[in-house]
């Protein structure tokens, strides 16, 4: 997607680089607000929504 900058010039968005910080922001919380040290590999995988598309498809 290509959109106009402030300065005319082209301004750039990467769909998959936003979508990616975005999870990553979602794991930075759920890691803060964890009772463990460590976040467990199924918590990962519920934050990051793995599965998901295959649980919907099923």
């Amino acid at each position: 997607m290509r959109v106009s900058g402030g300065n005319g010039g082209p301004l750039v968005q990467d769909r998959v680089a936003l979508d990616e910080i975005e999870l990553y922001g979602e794991l930075m919380i759920a890691a803060s607000t964890a009772a463990e040290e460590r976040l467990s590999p199924a918590r990962i995988d519920e934050v990051l929504r793995v599965g998901r598309d295959a649980e919907r498809t099923a």
